[in-house]
């Protein structure tokens, strides 16, 4: 049994390690969802200047790469996404609302501009979202899996994560 445990934490020490070292690599590539519905195909200026329309000022924002409290922080976040990716787009499958808040279910579809552009990538997710009294986002948080359906996808480190995966299963 202690062999077990002790094979179960090693195995661990290089999925934390690669885990870590992906999460740093890729922060930047794939921010929130929600503000697609406004900003459209094109991010511009004016229309990430419009999030403050459904953000309150110190809205709070988390997904698997990024954790920020503020409206310009989540207005950069949005606005990077435009920058990083082509065809970025979110397909609502299913709202659910109740008092104060909604859970939003959905399709995140897009093109990564530098890896292997012409391959069309999709990301499965669900936001978790609470409106202020004023009827504005304040809290904004995305659930996803960003192992298997991201870093899986990605040449070298897909393998690696997938031999992880199988022997730690």
């Amino acid at each position: 049994m202690l062999g077990f445990v002790a094979r179960r934490l090693l195995y661990l020490v290089p999925v934390l390690l690669a885990v870590s070292l992906l999460t740093f690599l890729i922060a930047s590539l794939l921010p929130g969802d929600l503000a697609y519905t406004i900003l459209g195909d094109q991010a511009t200026p004016e229309k990430v200047a419009a999030l403050g329309e459904i953000y309150t000022e110190d809205a709070y924002f988390r997904d698997p790469f990024n954790e920020v409290t503020g409206l310009k922080a989540i207005q950069h976040i949005f606005g990077d996404m435009y920058v990083r990716l082509d065809e970025p787009v979110f397909t609502i499958i299913e709202t659910i609302e109740q008092d104060h808040g909604a859970m939003l279910i959905w399709d995140f579809d897009f093109r990564i501009k530098t890896l292997k552009p012409e391959l069309k990538r999709r990301i499965h997710g669900a936001s978790h979202i609470r409106f202020a009294a004023d009827g504005r986002v304040h809290y904004h948080r995305d659930y996803w899996d960003a192992a298997g359906e991201l870093y899986e996808q990605l040449p070298l480190v897909g393998g690696l994560m997938r031999f992880l995966k199988k022997r730690a299963g």
